[in-house]
């Protein structure tokens, strides 16, 4: 018969092994109160292992047991938050299970005192300690800000103020601060417009604009430290500020990256006989308002920056160019071409003489005429 039982019920087995484990229990259960009850070593041992145990579950279990996941949760704590609500931040989240422990932990230890004003990645599993000390030094969360190519400073001072939650006023002050833009750059200039770097950047919050500038201006300034672009400079001719404001037109004019060296080699052909640059971009950016369709009395606007009515290159850049613009203003192509037409698709059409400029400029204008009738 248990031959039988043990193979083909699992379940009663089961519930009969359970039964007698119970059974076990309940005794040794039976002697230990019995000890307790008549013996003065067994009160005293309950006496002193009680409240210990107590302090375990209530204190010492929350404080030192941590379970981390891997997975982080990104917290702001704005200036001048109190700790309590520092702590109704971190329960909110699910980041913290024992509020009133940590509270109390912190006005005990004073490190409520120590708690920052941050954006911070808080990892999520950590004992009530582990937070405490976490919120006292943990670095801010690195925020991923990236800038495009080819716009200006205030367009860029309003990307940081979103993403940092930086005074972008600030920023504005230190782009044109003529001292601190001399001080960077080492040149006699008015602004940093152009020496911006564009790229992705990793900040902390509420970084110093001061900071942030540096670290742009820095990023640009690289790209002429190597012999070679040294070397080059001085064949060219030109200082890195020079060198900037072409590739900043070349930003403003390039919708196609084979076309940026062509581009460059165009405008230097004409700065070489001494030629207007006639760059288009260089004329939005003394027109008032957003960007717009050209007229012929904008190329009037008596302007340094005015590239039809100025030979040579204007006072400073027009914009924050990329580092292939650059390179393209450094190294332009080897080209006979001084003219170029807009194709309509971002593209150009490049020609060598006056005459071949205009037939492509007729025929290009006929067609946005044609495409202009059939879509009335």
């Amino acid at each position: 018969m248990m031959k039988q039982f043990q193979a083909n019920d699992p379940g009663r087995k089961a519930a009969f092994y359970l039964s007698r484990i119970g059974f076990v229990l309940y005794l040794l259960g039976n002697l230990i109160w019995y000890w307790v009850r008549n013996t003065l070593a067994g009160r005293v041992t309950v006496f002193l292992i009680l409240p210990l145990m107590l302090a375990y579950i209530l204190v010492i279990a929350p404080l030192s047991t941590s379970h981390p996941t891997g997975e982080t949760v990104r917290l702001y704590i704005p200036t001048g938050a109190t700790f309590r609500q520092i702590a109704d931040s971190l329960e909110a989240h699910r980041l913290l299970h024992h509020k009133r422990l940590f509270i109390w932990l912190g006005k005990l230890t004073g490190k409520e005192r120590n708690a920052r004003a941050g954006m911070f990645d808080i990892p999520r599993g950590l004992s009530t300690w582990e937070l405490l000390n976490y919120l006292e030094k943990a670095p801010n969360a690195q925020i991923k800000v990236t800038i495009p190519e080819g716009i200006l400073a205030r367009r860029m001072a309003g990307i940081f103020q979103r993403k940092l939650g930086i005074d972008s006023t600030r920023f504005m002050s230190l782009v044109y601060d003529s001292a601190f833009a001399r001080e960077l750059t080492g040149e006699t200039i008015e602004n940093l417009e152009g020496y911006l770097f564009p790229e992705t950047y990793f900040f902390e919050w509420k970084m110093p604009p001061e900071q942030i500038i540096r670290h742009m201006v820095s990023r640009t300034l690289e790209l002429f430290q190597s012999p070679a672009a040294r070397r080059r400079l001085q064949e060219l001719g030109w200082t890195p500020h020079q060198v900037l404001t072409l590739a900043s037109i070349i930003e403003g004019e390039a919708m196609v990256d084979s076309e940026r060296v062509i581009i460059s080699s165009l405008y230097h052909n004409r700065l070489r006989l001494g030629w207007p640059l006639q760059a288009d971009p260089t004329i939005q950016f003394i027109v008032p308002g957003p960007p717009r369709r050209l007229l012929k009395k904008d190329l009037e606007i008596d302007s340094p920056y005015n590239t039809y009515k100025y030979p040579g290159l204007p006072p400073g850049p027009i914009n924050n160019p990329g580092k292939k613009s650059i390179l393209a203003a450094l190294y332009p192509a080897n080209t006979p071409y001084l003219y170029m037409v807009a194709v309509g698709d971002g593209s150009h059409k490049f020609s060598r003489t006056l005459k071949e400029h205009n037939y492509w400029h007729a025929r290009f204008n006929e067609i946005r005429r044609r495409v202009k009738r059939r879509s009335r």
